[in-house]
C-alpha cells in the first residue's frame, strides 16, 4: 500500500518520470496560488478563489490515484483519507486549511516519490561506467561501434585507461583491471590470455584484445542491475505485514472520523467543533511515515549492497541478514582457495631443477588438479617440462612415461609400494606429511624414489580475520565439509571455528543445517552449485565468487560477486543496519501517531499543524531510510 505517488521503476531524469513530473508541475501552479492567498495581501473573495484554484490542481494526481485504488482494488488508502479531509475542510468553509493540506501533502509526496524512485534505480548509475563505444576488430582494422552492437564472438580492443564494453575472454595481452563496478573490490586484478573480463572493468597499463562472450544487454553488469531492481520489488515479511495493517487501519480511521461526527451530532454537541476535529483526525492518523518506513530502507539497503558487489535477491533476505545468529561454511573453495598447491618439495636424490623438470614433464598431459598444482609450481620456479614419450595414465595411482631413455613414475605411495620396497624413512616422511592433512606425490624410476611433493589446499588469507569479526558480532561459526575429520578439525582449529561437522554428503549437510536452525537463523556460505541443497535449506544462502556465473547467482539468496570473504561481513552489517533503521522508522512513526491522534481529537492542534507534522515525519522517515544503504 503506497502513500500516494507510484513508486515504480524510474530510469531517467526526474522530469521524465510522468507521475512525479505531474506532481511537481501541479505544485508549481498550486503552491504560488496558495502562498499568494495565504499572504493576506488580497481581499477575501479573491483569496478564496485562489484557494479554489490551488486545491483541485494540487490534489489532481494523488487524489486520482486514491480514487482509482478505491474503484479498482476496493481499498481505502492514505490518499482517500486526505481526500476526505480536504472535502471536510471545504464543507466547513475552511478553504485555507484545505489548500494547505493539498499543497503540503502533494509536495511531500513529490519529494518522497522522487527519492524512492532514485533509490530504487540508483544501481543503474553503474551503467555509466561502461563505455558507449567499442573498438571492434574487422579484417585486422579497428572500427568504432556502439557498445550495444557487440555480439558474442566479436573481437575488440581495450587500450590502457579505457573501460571494457562487455564481458569477454582475453585472447592476447596482459594487464591489471579494476573490477570494482562488478565485484565491489577496488584492488586491481592481474589478467592475462585466457582469463575472463567483465563489462565496466577499467583497464590498467596494458593493451588487451578480447573476444566477447556476451552482448551489452546480457553482460554481468547488466545482469547485476536487473537482479537488484527486481529484488527491490520483492517485499519482506515485515513490509507485507505493514501493508496488510494499512489495509485495515486506513478504513478504520475513516470510519472513526465519521463515527465521531455522528456521535457528536446525536449527543447534541457543537458540530462546528467536532466536525473540525473529525477532519483533523483524518490527517493526524494517516500512517504515511509508517507505511514508507520499510520500503525505503529495504530499497536503499539492496541498492547499497549491489554497488558493493553484494547481490541481495529480495527484501526478505535483507531482513534475514539482520537476524542471523549462526554462519555455516563449506570448507573447500570457501574457507580455502579450492586449489591444491605444492607446500613441500623434498629432493631425495638429484638436482631440484632436473627432478622438477621430469615431474612437470610427466604431469603436463594430465588435467588432474594435483597435476596442475605441480605444473604451476614448476612454472613459478621457471623450470621447463622435460619431453615425455609413451605417456600412460595409471588410474587411481599416477602416471608413467619415457624421459631421456628411462621410465619415470609419478604417483602415490601405493604405486611405489607395488613396484618394490619403499625405504622406511620415506614411508615415515610420507605419513608425517599426511598427518598434516597434505596429499603426497612421489617421483621415481626403477632405481628408487627421487623426490617427494606435498600438496595442500591453502586457507584464504582473510579467513581467520573474518571468523574473528563474526565472533565479535556474537555469531556462532560452523564448518560443514565432506573432507575427513582430521583435516577439518585442523583447519577449524587454525581459524578458531566453533563447531565442525566433517565427512558430510550433500544430504547430510542439509540435515546439519536443519539441526542448526533449531538454535536460530542460519546463514550458509558455499560455492552456490555443489552446496545448493544446503544453501536452500538455510535461512539465507550465500554464494561466493559469483561474478560471471549464472548458476552461482541463481543458486543462492545472496551472491557475493567477488571471491572475497570480507564481503560476507559487509553484507551482515548491511542487514543489521537496514533492520535497525527500519525499526527506528517504525517506532518513530508510531510515537508520532500516538501524539497526533489524541492532540487532534482533543482539539489541541489545527488542520494545518497536523498536515505539517504529518508530512515532516514522512520526509524524516524517508531521509532516515536512506541510511540503510551504508554499512
Amino acid at each position: 500500500m503506497s502513500c500516494s505517488c507510484s513508486h515504480g521503476d524510474y530510469t531517467g531524469p526526474w522530469w521524465g518520470f510522468p507521475p512525479l513530473r505531474n506532481a511537481l508541475v501541479a505544485g508549481m501552479i498550486a503552491g504560488p496560488a496558495f502562498l499568494l492567498a495565504f499572504s493576506g495581501t488580497i481581499s477575501g473573495s479573491v483569496e478564496n478563489i485562489l484557494y479554489w484554484i490551488a486545491i483541485p490542481i494540487g490534489a489532481w494526481y494523488w487524489a486520482q490515484e486514491g480514487l482509482e485504488e478505491l474503484v479498482r482494488d476496493h481499498e481505502v488508502n492514505i490518499s482517500m483519507l486526505m481526500i476526505a479531509a480536504t472535502t471536510g475542510s471545504g464543507i466547513l468553509g475552511m478553504w485555507e486549511e484545505a489548500a494547505a493540506l493539498v499543497v503540503l501533502y502533494g509536495a511531500a509526496e513529490g519529494i518522497e516519490g522522487y527519492t524512492f524512485a532514485r533509490t530504487r534505480t540508483a544501481i543503474r548509475a553503474l551503467l555509466d561506467l561502461a563505455p558507449k563505444q567499442a573498438r571492434l576488430l574487422r579484417d585486422g582494422r579497428e572500427v568504432s561501434v556502439a557498445a550495444e552492437e557487440l555480439r558474442p564472438g566479436d573481437i575488440f580492443v581495450v587500450r590502457p585507461g579505457e573501460s571494457v564494453p562487455t564481458d569477454g575472454i582475453i585472447i592476447s595481452g596482459s594487464s591489471s583491471l579494476d573490477e570494482s563496478a562488478v565485484t565491489g573490490e577496488s584492488v586491481p586484478v592481474d589478467k592475462g590470455t585466457g582469463m575472463r573480463v567483465f563489462a565496466a572493468s577499467i583497464n590498467g597499463q596494458g593493451s588487451l584484445t578480447i573476444r566477447a562472450t556476451a552482448g551489452f544487454a546480457d553482460n554481468t553488469l547488466s545482469r547485476i542491475i536487473h537482479l537488484v531492481e527486481e529484488a527491490q520489488t520483492q517485499k519482506g515479511r515485515a513490509q507485507k505485514w505493514i501493508e496488510r495493517f494499512g489495509r485495515i487501519y486506513s478504513p478504520a480511521v475513516l470510519a472513526s472520523s465519521a463515527l465521531m461526527s455522528m456521535v457528536a451530532w446525536l449527543a447534541g454537541l457543537d458540530m462546528s467543533v467536532w466536525a473540525q476535529r473529525s477532519v483533523i483526525l483524518l490527517v493526524a492518523a494517516a500512517p504515511c511515515a509508517l507505511v514508507i518506513s520499510l520500503p525505503i530502507a529495504m530499497a536503499a539497503g539492496i541498492a547499497g549492497a549491489g554497488k558493493r558487489g553484494i547481490l541481495i535477491k529480495g527484501g526478505a533476505h535483507l531482513e534475514h541478514l539482520g537476524v542471523i545468529r549462526i554462519v555455516a561454511f563449506d570448507k573447500t573453495g570457501t574457507l580455502t582457495h579450492g586449489r591444491p598447491r605444492v607446500t613441500d618439495a623434498i629432493m631425495l636424490d638429484g638436482q631440484e631443477d632436473t627432478l622438477l623438470s621430469i615431474a612437470t614433464g610427466l604431469e603436463q598431459p594430465s588435467e588432474h588438479p594435483l597435476a596442475r598444482a605441480i605444473l604451476n609450481y614448476g612454472k613459478d620456479k621457471h623450470v621447463r617440462p622435460a619431453r615425455a614419450d609413451d605417456f600412460t595414465a595409471l588410474t587411481g595411482a599416477g602416471a608413467k612415461a619415457e624421459i631421456n631413455g628411462m621410465t619415470w613414475y609419478i604417483g602415490n605411495l601405493e604405486l611405489f609400494s607395488k613396484m618394490g620396497n619403499v625405504p622406511i624413512d620415506v614411508t615415515e616422511r610420507v605419513k608425517g606429511l599426511q598427518e598434516e592433512g597434505k596429499t603426497v606425490i612421489l617421483l621415481g624410476n626403477e632405481n628408487g624414489i627421487k623426490a617427494i611433493f606435498a600438496l595442500q589446499d591453502t586457507l584464504r588469507e582473510d579467513a581467520g580475520d573474518v571468523i574473528a569479526r563474526l565472533h565479535a558480532m556474537g555469531i556462532w561459526t560452523v564448518m560443514l565439509t565432506g573432507d575427513n575429520t582430521q583435516i577439518a578439525r585442523r583447519v577449524a582449529a587454525r581459524l578458531r571455528i566453533d563447531e565442525v561437522h566433517a565427512g558430510l554428503k550433500p544430504d547430510e549437510k542439509v540435515e546439519a543445517i536443519r539441526r542448526l536452525l533449531r538454535k536460530g537463523p542460519v546463514l550458509m556460505v558455499g560455492d552456490g552449485i555443489n552446496d545448493a541443497p544446503a544453501l536452500a535449506a538455510a535461512t539465507c544462502g550465500v554464494a561466493m565468487g559469483a561474478a560471471g556465473s549464472d548458476a552461482a547467482i541463481e543458486a543462492a539468496d545472496i551472491a557475493l560477486m567477488a571471491d572475497d570473504l570480507d564481503k560476507l561481513v559487509e553484507a551482515l552489517h548491511l542487514g543489521k543496519k537496514a533492520r535497525r533503521v527500519s525499526l527506528e522508522n517504525i517506532v518513530f512513526a508510531i510515537i508520532v501517531l500516538a501524539i497526533l491522534i489524541p492532540a487532534g481529537v482533543g482539539g489541541f492542534i489545527t488542520i494545518a499543524t497536523a498536515v505539517m507534522v504529518h508530512e515532516a515525519t514522512e520526509l524524516m522517515a524517508v531521509a532516515n531510510g536512506l541510511r540503510a544503504g551504508h554499512p
